[in-house]
Formats: C-alpha cells, structure tokens, sequence
C-alpha cells in the first residue's frame, strides 16, 4: 500500500494542546466493526463495552524525565538532550541537538535548575554516535544519573504540543497512566492516559482481568512513514516485557473464547509481536520489536482495540487502519471516514486527544 493513502487534513485547533480537567471525561468514538457503526460515547463508559471474563491488558511503562539541557564545555554552546536507551548505568544513547557540534570527545555540563542542589552538578561526553546520528554519552552523575533525572530532566512532550520555554507543571502529573510503574518511556502510552483507577476498579468488578505489559516508547512513534511504499518503511524498535501473569490471562482467555481488549497501539505490539514468534499463543518473553502493522493484517491476539487519534501517515494509524478489517485491506477507508466523523464532531486528536475504541 502507497504512504499517501494514510494522509488526511486535520483543523490545527483539534491538536489538543492540553489534558482534559479530569481522566475519564474525555470523549469517546466507538467503532463497531461488523456493523459499520459508530456511537458517541465519553471514556467513562468504556467499561459497557466490557463483559466477564474479558481480559484489558495495560502499557505499565513509565515515561522518564528524558529531556535534558546543557552546555558545551568548551565554548558555552547550547545542546538540548534527549536520552534513548540506557546501556548501562551512565552510559546511555541519545538525540543531541544541535547534532553538528556534539563531536565524539565534547564534554557536556548539564544545566541545573535553580532548586538543585549544588553536588547534583553532571557532565557528560560524547563517546560516540551512530548512522542515524545518535550520540552514546558518558554521564559523570555517581552511581546512576537515573537518580538525578527527576530534578533535571524535564517530560519529553511529543513536539506538536506548543510549550516553548514555558512549562505547565500538569505535565509532569498528566502525561503519565495512573498505573505506570515501570521506567523507560520517552513517549507516553497514550490510551492509557484515559483511564482512572476508579474506572479500572469499576472493570474489576464486572469480571475483566485486568494485565499488564511493558513496552518502553521511543521517539519512533512520533515520525510519519516517508516511504512512499509502506513495505519500504524501516520500523523502529522499543524494548518490551511479557510476563506470566498476562501470558495466562491471554491463553486463557482465548481458549475460552473471551475477548482480549489492548489498550494502545504500544500493547498491540508487543502481544502481536510475541504471538507471531510463537504460532499464535503467548509465552513470557523479554526483548526487543520492530514490527510493523498495516493492512492487511491477521491478528492473532487483540479483540478489540482502544487508542488516540493518530498523525497522518504514521505506523499508529496503519496499525488502526489493519484493525478495522483484519486480513484486508479496506480497513484503511473505514478507519478515515471514522476520523472524518471525528473532526466533524470536534473530536480532540494526538497525545492529550479524545479516545476510540474499536470493536
């Protein structure tokens, strides 16, 4: 399938540049697949969609105060830092800009904020840097800059989302799932930035297993497909985690024909990723995916699936595109004509947008 067939105009004023004032309020387009239906709905009510014995997994992945400032050591040049992946402990892979003057050998002080105390001071070397022009730093930070990273990092907000110098103290709280537990996203998983614990409390009750994966975002997840070939398309990677607890919950439940919901594109990845190495079943797995979901796609795990309103042209909308019409390719045409509905309906898009849920 061609690139451009993902493409769509979306009214800059439905980029939703902030939260909703409360989890759970935000609104909610159901997509019922069969019936080529759609209702409006508030997220709130996504536990009507749920029945017992269902299984909802979660993204648990934890977003880190990525986002660092510092200076050239040398000449007092500014670099803006975002760190990737760790390797080891101070030893880490990142995105440097500007990218043309962080040579192999710079040494980096790493701006601290007025609040930090003054042993908190860090630097950082450039060590290396890669074909895509990444940089692996040295960090002198103690044991662990991770330790530091909370006083002078700041949350790594996806790029259309306006801030400038100004940072709103919400961000730190709201661009983050009430259930992450687990450091290493530099994106949120954003369906889960819907739910609230007294919503996940009301599911419980009704008989859904509720599980979780882990799957660390990385800057990928915002780029648009540029070739104009989806197959030409080179996926990036993200870390992930499988454990025993959701592999039983989704074994069983496709046994017994019970629904698997996947909160987020991010929780699709991994239980589709794990499923195509293991003919269609789970088992525990950590590791990494690079894979890359368009139509037509046979998915071999997720019933049903909830997530944001995505960019024209990403790997996120493909992905949506597949799960409207598994195994064909119309998906594509249906998943636009229901975002058509939702700029009509002055639906909110992107990380802080309105959700979906596809069923």
């Amino acid at each position: 399938m061609r690139t451009v067939d993902f493409d769509f105009v979306l009214p800059q004023e439905l980029i939703a540049q902030h939260p909703s004032p409360e989890r759970g309020q935000s609104r909610l387009l159901v997509l019922d697949r069969n019936l080529r239906r759609i209702e409006h709905k508030f997220f709130s009510d996504l536990a009507d969609f749920l029945r017992a014995g269902d299984v909802l997994v979660l993204n648990d992945s934890r977003v880190i105060p990525a986002r660092l400032r510092g200076t050239n050591a040398t000449t007092g040049g500014g670099f803006e830092i975002l760190l990737l992946e760790e390797n080891e402990a101070n030893d880490w892979w990142a995105m440097v800009r500007p990218g043309r003057n962080a040579r192999i050998g710079t040494g980096i002080n790493i701006v601290q904020p007025r609040s930090v105390r003054e042993e908190a001071m860090v630097t950082a070397i450039v060590m290396e840097k890669n074909p895509e022009g990444h940089c692996r730093l040295r960090f002198s930070a103690g044991e662990d800059i991770k330790q530091w990273l909370e006083a002078l990092g700041e949350v790594p907000l996806p790029p259309y989302i306006a801030r400038g110098k100004d940072r709103l103290p919400e961000d730190k709280e709201r661009y983050q799932t009430v259930f992450a537990r687990n450091d290493g996203s530099v994106a949120a998983p954003t369906a889960g930035l819907h739910f609230t614990d007294a919503l996940l409390d009301k599911i419980r009750k009704i008989g859904v297993t509720v599980c979780f994966v882990t799957l660390h975002v990385g800057p990928g997840t915002f780029l648009p497909v540029k070739a104009p070939e989806l197959s030409g398309h080179n996926m990036h990677e993200e870390r992930f985690a499988l454990g025993e607890e959701t592999v039983r919950a989704v074994n069983e439940a496709k046994k017994s024909s019970a629904r698997v919901f996947a909160a987020g594109t991010t929780t699709v990845r991994v239980l589709e990723s794990v499923a195509a190495r293991n003919a269609g079943k789970l088992n525990v797995y950590t590791g990494k995916t690079s894979i890359f979901i368009f139509p037509p796609y046979q998915f071999k795990i997720v019933d049903a699936l909830v997530t944001n309103f995505h960019l024209p042209c990403s790997t996120l909308l493909m992905l949506a595109s597949a799960f409207a019409t598994p195994g064909e390719t119309r998906g594509r045409e249906m998943m636009l004509n229901a975002y058509a509905e939702a700029i009509r309906e002055r639906y909110r898009f992107y990380s802080y947008g309105d959700a979906m849920l596809i069923i």
